[in-house]
């Protein structure tokens, strides 16, 4: 249970989970981290908690380097239980400390827990404090990715704790992305990232875009980023920073994501013609079939593409279930700047592809209309039509691209 020095007295005491599999209803088949900080100077502060099952774990470390009676301030920098589950039972311990937090997140803490006797300072936008050698920035980003939400900046360490801003779930043993890349692809790292960003920060595009905007204008230097949730970045701090501008900026794959469903495999079947079309035409193609995939992989390689072509039957003159729920599920991420289309089967009634592309157009997605159907299993002739269509599809898809080249 060793705390592990990120700079010089500054500690990581988070904990590693390496079983989650299920966060929120998003799949983290690889785990994660919840990562907080400790700063050993004239006023010891420690920086967020853990979540509740893993409190022991990182009050362990904590103990490690310093006995908590001496800890003066706690930052809170986001208050959802992953990362403020513990706090209950690290206020019984240190109930001394005085609580750095957004007003909104003071509010929130509320609904969670007895915090009469708790000694809160709410903190605004550019408010500072000195702890002896280190003196802290507070920053608030409200909604990236909950109201309450705030980074903190280290002046002399030049050093900024994101939140969750900048993480991945990565459950490693490696604290820092140069530990990890040494025995692990920089692709594994970047496709968390990406993967991370898909599922939980897709809505907030803009937000981030303006909260990289400040912190350049502020003009702070940076050379490592601290996030909540996985590797820590002290090798090019500057590369997750423009991988989430070029995210936020809609950069995309020149590439198809097929997403479908089927169920006695006539939509499976229309997916072949439909992935030579669009392969003739030249862009790359990948297909996820939804019940045999997590969601979370499923949403992530709809944003890693700059085209959708969604697949369902129809039941009940309905789209099939599962696609459904891809589809409510994009919704609420609302995403920007990707074409999509839609296919599929029916027996007797129809209606699946109808809903699918209705669907689509609530969210304000560029749709190519009206996709194809087919009644029962695909006749040859069903066949030509679905590679057309996916043809004419790819064939838009790359003339919208060129609006982000």
């Amino acid at each position: 249970m060793k705390a592990v020095e990120i700079k010089p007295d500054i500690f990581w005491v988070g904990a590693t989970d390496w079983g989650v599999r299920d966060f929120h209803g998003y799949i983290t088949q690889n785990g994660t981290t919840y990562n907080n900080y400790l700063i050993m100077d004239s006023q010891i502060t420690l920086l967020d908690t853990v979540k509740g099952d893993f409190v022991e774990e990182s009050i362990k470390k904590i103990k490690s380097i310093t006995d908590l009676s001496r800890i003066t301030n706690l930052v809170i920098n986001h208050i959802e239980p992953d990362h403020a589950g513990g706090l209950g039972r690290v206020m019984k311990l240190i109930p001394q400390v005085t609580i750095y937090i957004t007003e909104r997140g003071r509010k929130g803490l509320e609904r969670h827990f007895d915090t009469s006797q708790w000694n809160f300072k709410v903190v605004k936008n550019g408010d500072t404090l000195n702890i002896g050698t280190h003196s802290l920035l507070f920053l608030e980003t409200p909604m990236l990715h909950w109201p309450d939400s705030m980074v903190t900046y280290v002046k002399e360490a030049k050093l900024l704790i994101s939140q969750d801003a900048f993480g991945q779930h990565i459950a490693s043993a490696a604290r820092f992305d140069d530990e990890f890349t040494s025995c692990a692809s920089l692709y594994e790292l970047e496709d968390a990232v990406k993967d991370y960003y898909a599922n939980i920060l897709m809505p907030f595009g803009q937000l981030i875009k303006a909260k990289i905007a400040d912190i350049v204008k502020a003009g702070l230097e940076i050379d490592m980023i601290a996030p909540d949730h996985g590797i820590i970045w002290r090798k090019d701090p500057g590369k997750i920073i423009q991988m989430y501008l070029d995210m936020a900026n809609g950069k995309a794959d020149l590439r198809v994501a097929v997403i479908y469903d089927t169920m006695w495999h006539s939509t499976e079947r229309m997916t072949v013609p439909v992935v030579q079309g669009i392969k003739d035409e030249g862009v790359d193609c990948k297909v996820i079939k939804l019940r045999a995939s997590p969601m979370s992989l499923a949403i992530k390689e709809f944003w890693e593409a700059r085209g959708c072509l969604i697949g369902t039957p129809t039941l009940n003159n309905l789209m099939f279930p599962s696609v459904a729920e891809f589809l409510y599920h994009l919704g609420g991420l609302r995403p920007k700047n990707r074409i999509m289309g839609a296919f599929g089967s029916f027996g007797w009634g129809g209606g699946g592809v109808k809903e699918a592309n209705e669907a689509i157009k609530r969210m304000g997605i560029e749709t190519v209309e009206p996709g194809v159907q087919v009644q029962y299993r695909p006749s040859a002739d069903d066949e030509i039509k679905c590679y057309e269509y996916a043809r004419e599809f790819a064939k838009k898809v790359k003339e919208y691209h060129k609006k982000f080249e």
